[in-house]
């Protein structure tokens, strides 16, 4: 039988090598390339187990977009390759956030 006393899973998880900890966080932030995953005020877990520790987030969240940042790099290449300015390379790669191939494509067509 599985206890659903908090007190008595919290025992039986630390004999099985299982510890959980509370974190008192105001927010937590995923990032990814293109957008961001907000929590305010989650419940957030930390669990460690066999040497690994894993994080456990639960609330609402807002999803953000991200603004993608121009490489001058590739501004420099879609000005080459398409014989353009670089004002026009840049605005090309930032209709098409930052990909080279559309970018090309949008100023060749």
């Amino acid at each position: 039988m599985f206890p659903t006393n908090p007190n008595q899973l919290k025992k039986m998880m630390k004999q099985m090598g299982v510890n959980m900890e509370e974190i008192a966080a105001e927010e937590v932030i995923i990032r990814t390339r293109s957008e961001e995953f907000v929590f305010k005020n989650p419940a957030v877990t930390k669990i460690a187990a066999k040497g690994m520790e894993t994080f456990q987030i639960v609330g609402s969240y807002e999803v953000v977009e991200r603004e993608q940042p121009i490489n001058e790099e590739d501004v420099k290449l879609i000005m080459e390759q398409a014989g353009v300015s670089e004002e026009a390379a840049r605005k090309a790669l930032e209709e098409t956030n930052g990909d080279l191939a559309e970018a090309l494509l949008k100023l060749q067509g």
